[in-house]
């Protein structure tokens, strides 16, 4: 009872701050790339924009930052034999990720907030840039370590047969992180160019500020379109990852429970989960799952009833699936929304190519409801990663059930639960109130001379929208 409690208190305060990492990932790159636009062409719209979407940034950061801190205590107070379990090998990245990748996003965050008008513009821009790579470092070491607990690599068992890292490197040649980062990072992009399309076209339905909100609007939709393109194609590499080193991930996603060669993929099944492995298949797609495994048109993919043997035979008496219905419907979830983002991209960049982006009412529409899509994909990815991995907390090494802390009871987990479910939805209503409140309230006015390449500034310093 006290680890599931446990692991229901990691995972709400984990879904609830991955809502908004990648948000600063994805904005914080689309303010740089405006930004750069304004200083290479100078015109006021694209400052204004860049300050507009620079403020929603700053809200997002301030609410993600709180939220990821609870994280940090979770692993010492509920999770302390693993954090004494793996405290030797992730303590290298979590280090880098806090010394680094932070302070480097928050140091540069602060100058950018406060150089307006004051720095100069060559440095200034180099600031939101240094913002945009310290979220992405930030991003790279936190997955560093979360793969390792999907693959581990790097490590020997020292006498008391716990892990040590001996070989930091291997930690980023992981193929497990490789494909896992490229794949958050474009979900970043993907998603925070959906919040920034949703935004856009909202003004535009409205008639308001036209002509800088087709810019962004037009900006979304050319890095949405890569992005969601080469998603897709790294989602299907990371699958083959992932049948190579957690085979069971995709025989369960997939309800898979008898071996097949070549193997199909169902749209849709009816029945399912691990006490019905016999469910009714809807619409089943000949050698898709051999693609999506292998990436052969007739690979062989092993079974959950197989591998369950394996796995007894390897570590002994005990259920090694995880949860077979959370495991299929979030492959599904994240799949078919990807394809749906998809279809939106090209739609919008065949409207930019006839020159009718702002014009076209439907799309005006699909491009505001999209908005909820990414988060909701975000969310069925990580379920679809870590659900995918139980019985273990590290593969191979560790399972979930021994790796809370003993000293604390049920009652305290609820109790602590429960206030951090009440916090965050205080903070969630807050964040949604400045976001929504920030969005409606238009650009500010033209604000006139810039500061000069020495750094002399006019005599406005203030900054409306930036100024807290």
């Amino acid at each position: 009872m006290t680890n599931d409690l446990a692991r229901w208190q990691f995972a709400t305060t984990s879904i609830y701050h991955f809502l908004f990492v990648p948000v600063t990932i994805g904005l914080a790159f689309l303010v740089a790339l405006l930004q750069t636009a304004w200083y290479r062409n100078q015109q006021p719209e694209y400052k204004r924009v860049t300050k507009f979407f620079g403020t929603l940034l700053l809200i997002n950061v301030a609410i993600g930052v709180v939220t990821g801190l609870v994280q940090e205590f979770e692993f010492g107070m509920n999770w302390s034999a693993y954090s004494r379990f793996v405290g030797d090998v992730f303590g290298g990245p979590l280090a880098m990720e806090g010394l680094a990748a932070f302070f480097l996003e928050s140091t540069f965050l602060g100058l950018w907030i406060f150089g307006w008008d004051r720095l100069p513009k060559r440095v200034h821009l180099a600031c939101i840039w240094l913002v945009a790579a310290g979220s992405m470092l930030s991003a790279m070491f936190i997955l560093a370590a979360n793969s390792w607990m999907q693959h581990p690599v790097g490590y020997v068992l020292n006498h008391q047969g716990q892990p040590e890292l001996n070989n930091v490197w291997a930690l980023f040649t992981n193929p497990t992180f490789l494909w896992g980062y490229v794949h958050v990072i474009l979900a970043s992009l993907v998603t925070g160019s959906l919040v920034m399309l949703a935004i856009s076209v909202w003004y535009l339905r409205k008639q308001r500020e036209v002509s800088a909100f087709h810019h962004t609007a037009r900006l979304s939709v050319l890095v949405l379109l890569p992005a969601i393109l080469l998603q897709m194609f790294v989602g299907n590499k990371l699958g083959e990852i992932e049948n190579t080193y957690q085979p069971v991930k995709i025989a369960a996603a997939e309800a898979q429970w008898e071996n097949c060669k070549p193997c199909s993929f169902s749209a849709f099944q009816v029945g399912g989960g691990n006490n019905d492995s016999t469910p009714t298949q809807v619409l089943a797609i000949p050698h898709l799952l051999s693609i999506l495994a292998t990436g052969t048109w007739g690979g062989a993919v092993e079974g959950l009833n197989q591998l369950q043997k394996e796995d007894v035979a390897k570590y002994g008496p005990g259920n090694y699936i995880p949860d077979v219905f959370i495991q299929y419907w979030s492959m599904r979830v994240m799949a078919y929304l990807g394809s749906l983002i998809a279809l939106l991209a090209l739609w919008g960049a065949w409207l930019i190519h006839k020159g009718r982006l702002d014009r076209s009412k439907w799309f005006l529409r699909a491009g505001l409801g999209a908005v909820v899509t990414p988060f909701i994909m975000n969310t069925a990815g990580w379920l679809l990663t870590e659900n995918g991995r139980q019985p273990w907390i590290v593969q191979g090494l560790m399972k979930t059930i021994h790796a809370n802390s003993p000293s604390v009871t049920s009652t305290d987990i609820w109790i602590s639960l429960i206030a951090f479910v009440l916090v965050y939805l205080a903070l969630g209503a807050a964040d949604l109130v400045l976001m929504l409140r920030y969005a409606r309230k238009g650009l500010d006015p033209d604000e006139g001379g810039d500061a000069d390449e020495s750094g002399s500034s006019p005599p406005q310093p203030t900054i409306p929208a930036l100024s807290y």
